[in-house]
């Protein structure tokens, strides 16, 4: 059994008991949370949402905030005198898959 889930901006492909990394969101460690629920897949019988697939639950746990790899960036214009270097890391949440049920 699988299911697909919109968390924030970005969908997921998710299974019971599997831990995956999000984008953060305003939910606390230790918390649990319902996102959105695009398809579920239950040995082979498929329900698709428009959009969501009504009555079905996915029920999401935040086990910890964490940040991404470190991203670097440089840019500069030859013979100018000009350059400019910038880094950027990203704020995610480990997040796991309590239970889905359709």
């Amino acid at each position: 059994m699988y299911a697909i889930v919109q968390v924030g901006n970005r969908q997921y492909k998710i299974s019971k008991d599997q831990i995956f990394l999000t984008d953060k969101t305003e939910n606390e460690p230790g918390s649990q949370y319902q996102p959105k629920v695009l398809l579920v897949n239950q040995d082979g019988n498929i329900k698709i949402g428009t959009p969501e697939v009504s009555g079905a639950k996915v029920s999401l746990k935040v086990i910890e905030d964490l940040k991404g790899k470190k991203i670097r960036g440089y840019k500069y214009k030859k013979r100018k005198n000009y350059h400019r270097t910038w880094g950027h890391r990203q704020h995610l949440q480990k997040v796991q898959v309590v239970e889905i049920s359709a």
